[in-house]
This record gives structure tokens, sequence and C-alpha cells, in this order.
């Protein structure tokens, strides 16, 4: 997917919305337990109520991975799900992978090819060279950690150099150069809105990744506010508040209010934009 095709799904859902598929197996409904494949049977009741709203799903490669063999057929279930039935929304692997050389490139070809994805989180700690793998596929994305909502990541993303340059912005100037805003994305933490202004005098035209947004304690609008740009530019991450907001029969249609409220909000913010 380009960067106009997603701008065009972000004017005609007017929304800005990604679900992240983020499936806990002890906090699903009771009835999920005793199936086959609970994690996806989950994933694809949350798609179908949602998916008018939305213009990504995030799926979380940790949920799957933890249950072996039988977890990561289920992730490759729900994008084919998502693929089949719902071409126009962005998938974006949750993976946060970090390597070199040839064991990149296998990354790259497991999520990009085996699975179809249309973004990859990783790492850019390692430099250049663990990034470039991922940019061989043309039409994909990788979306590099920049600026994170844990408390953590003070230990270095906010640390300086001699210049009283911090390291998130060290990694924004370098970055940026290895691809463009066709093929590259930024994940900054919703907590940290007010760095946003900073993160969008080094990378104004990007697409920005920003989880945080309900249970972490994110503001939309104070998101959009300082980060929001003239094609939007923002993909605005909820999982725990939309996928956990009701434990009964009904999970799926409070899940649906939980996302049309958020994509209410979303449709006033971008009309002052768009």
């Amino acid at each position: 997917m380009t960067s106009d095709q997603l701008f065009e799904q972000i004017r005609l859902k007017k929304s800005f919305l990604c679900i992240g598929l983020d499936p806990d197996y002890e906090k699903l409904p009771a009835r999920f337990r005793d199936l086959e494949n609970p994690l996806f049977e989950f994933n694809r009741q949350i798609i179908d109520h949602t998916h008018d709203l939305v213009i990504a799903c995030k799926p979380n490669t940790a949920f799957y991975e933890c249950h072996g063999t039988k977890g990561w057929d289920q992730l490759e279930r729900t994008v084919e799900y998502i693929r089949a039935r719902y071409p126009e929304i962005f998938i974006i692997a949750d993976a946060k992978r970090c390597d070199i050389g040839n064991s990149a490139a296998r990354y790259a070809g497991a999520f990009f090819e085996s699975m179809d994805c249309d973004a990859l989180t990783v790492s850019p700690y390692m430099g250049a060279d663990s990034v470039e793998p991922y940019l061989r596929h043309p039409g994909r994305w990788i979306v590099l950690l920049a600026l994170t909502s844990n408390p953590g990541a003070d230990d270095f993303q906010m640390t300086g150099n001699e210049n009283q340059e911090r390291l998130f912005e060290t990694v924004l100037k370098k970055s940026k150069h290895w691809g463009n805003p066709g093929n590259i994305m930024y994940v900054v933490g919703a907590t940290r809105a007010n760095m946003l202004v900073k993160v969008r005098e080094i990378v104004p035209d990007h697409f920005l990744l920003i989880p945080g947004i309900g249970y972490q304690g994110g503001d939309l609008n104070e998101v959009a506010g300082y980060g929001m740009n003239s094609r939007c530019g923002l993909i605005v991450n909820a999982s725990r508040s939309i996928l956990y907001a009701d434990s009964t029969e009904n999970f799926a249609q409070v899940a649906r209010i939980r996302a049309e409220a958020l994509q209410h909000k979303m449709e006033k913010i971008l009309k002052k934009v768009i």
C-alpha cells in the first residue's frame, strides 16, 4: 500500500484509527477458550465489527508466539482473513525485529512475503544495515521505534550527546535518509505528545504510529494538535480499551461502540485538516 492509498483510506473512513489485535488468552470471553482457534475467532469478530471504522490493524506477535506453532498459525489466519475480506485495511506486524544481513532479510521475507503484511515494526538500534534488508520490498513499510512511552525509554532515548541532541532525535535524523516517507514510519508514544513538535521538525512528512491512547493515558486531541500534518500523517492505535471493554457475549458490539467513539472524535479533527 502506498502513502497515497493510505491517505485515501483516512479520507474515506474519516478515521486514522488502528486496532491492536493483541488477544490475551486469559482475558478472552470464556466460550472462546474451548475453541480450536480461540485467538483467530476472537480477532475475526473484532475485525468484522470494526472494519469500517479503522484504517489499520496491528497484531502484536508476542500474543501469538507464546502459544507456539498453533499461535503462529492463528496469526497467519488473521492476516489471511483481513486480506480476503477487507483488503483496504493496512496490516502492521508488531514484532519489533532487530538483526542484520541474512537474518534481517529472512524476517522481511516472513512478514512481507509469507504473511503478506504491509508493515513491520523494527528497532533501529543496530544501524542502517539492520534496516536496509526490509526496504528491498517495494510497497512495504518499516515502522522504526523512535520515542516510546514506557518509563524506561528515558534510559536511552532521552539521553543527549555533546551537541545536546537526544538519541531519539539522532535516530530520526539518520534514519530518514535510509528510505523515504513512502516506506518508513516512526513509533512515537501518545504519552509524549508534546515531543511530537520536535519529531515533526525532523520528519514533517512521515507517518507516525502512535500507541498509548486509552489505558496508557494518551490524549487524542493533544496527539493530533502536536503531530498531525496536512495529510493527517498519524495512525493512532488502541488495543485493550477496545478489545476488553466487555467480557460478555456482547464483547464485539461493545468493541464497536468504543471504536466508533474514537472514530467520531477523529472525524471532527480531520475536518480541520483535510
